[in-house]
């Protein structure tokens, strides 16, 4: 066994449960039709793997219900069958992490089937889910997303959100979120929040990717960012492979992001694959080139140390809880 094969990973990003919703035949164990499988995290080492509830526009009006049904499908196929175990609270992390069987942790992608009720909110808390993602690419009750053209921040039900996310322990994800809705939460938010799977600007122009003035800003508040496997968000042009990622890795570090730096794959989010990074079974092979050319106490923060110290930070406490 070399060096990669013995490091753990983090991984902040995947559309699992959306592709289970529109398929609900398929098994999470070794089913040929999904990126990551139970067998892959094993084979990957992944430690941890969050698990995006995303409502599809394909599917019809985003509503609560449907947001139900992706917790059922996480409850009953990634923790039941699956055997995955739940992260929920900063207490689970005593327990061992570096061992299998991994762990699964629920985030919302996308406030819009939260249909502005914030007593959704809570039933989502107490459901077990610990990242909002605001939006996806466009507008909804809460703020803008990334590709409205207005460029508008939150809207007054939005900064409530905001002000709930705040007091409850729920944790905040800007990785589809408008520029101007960045800097408003920026000042909204007493908590440090993340990008869970964005990429840096200046290396591909991708409008989801991050500008310099904003991964700074992640990093002085300690957040985290992400960095993503969708080609299209990886290199500008031309066929993209896993070494395509060493730019943005080494920008983010040149920011000063080297204890910021994690990894959100999107992996059954996308329709198109880095070469050499196709499924979470890859990320040995990965480990292997990031060892190849950073320090080894670098490489183990990028793949889980960043993630986890944050999650130890800012998961809520079960004793807090009223």
């Amino acid at each position: 066994m070399n060096k990669a094969d013995k490091l753990r990973v983090v991984d902040f990003h995947c559309d699992v449960l959306s592709k289970m919703q529109a398929f609900p035949d398929i098994h999470f164990e070794n089913d040929h039709r999904l990126d990551v499988t139970a067998e892959r995290l094993l084979a990957g080492g992944v430690g941890m793997q969050c698990f995006a509830i995303y409502l599809s526009a394909n599917r019809g009006r985003p509503s609560f219900e449907s947001v139900l049904g992706q917790i059922g499908f996480f409850r009953e196929k990634i923790i039941g069958s699956g055997g995955l175990q739940w992260l929920r609270w900063r207490e689970d992390l005593e327990n061992r992490m570096n061992v299998p069987p991994s762990w699964g942790m629920l985030s919302l992608e996308g406030v819009d089937g939260l249909e502005g009720n914030l007593f959704y909110a809570e039933l989502c808390f107490e459901l077990g889910v610990r990242f909002f993602g605001v939006t996806w690419n466009y507008a909804n009750w809460a703020a803008d997303g990334v590709l409205e053209k207005r460029n508008g921040g939150f809207t007054e039900k939005g900064r409530e959100l905001v002000k709930w996310c705040n007091r409850s322990g729920m944790l905040l994800d800007v990785s589809h979120l408008s520029p101007a809705g960045f800097w408003e939460l920026n000042e909204l938010s007493t908590r440090p929040f993340i990008a869970s799977h964005s990429n840096a600007a200046a290396i591909c122009k991708h409008p989801r990717n991050l500008s310099d003035e904003q991964i700074k800003t992640l990093i002085a508040m300690d957040g985290r960012m992400g960095l993503t496997f969708f080609p299209s968000f990886v290199r500008d042009e031309g066929a993209a492979k896993a070494e395509d990622l060493l730019k943005h890795i080494e920008h983010v570090c040149s920011l000063g992001g080297d204890k910021q730096l994690m990894f959100g794959s999107d992996f059954d989010g996308i329709d198109s694959w880095l070469e050499n990074l196709e499924h979470p079974g890859k990320y040995p092979e990965f480990a292997e080139l990031l060892l190849a050319h950073y320090p080894e106490d670098s490489v183990k923060g990028w793949l889980s140390g960043n993630a986890m110290s944050y999650l130890k930070l800012h998961l809520p406490s079960k004793t807090s809880q009223p």
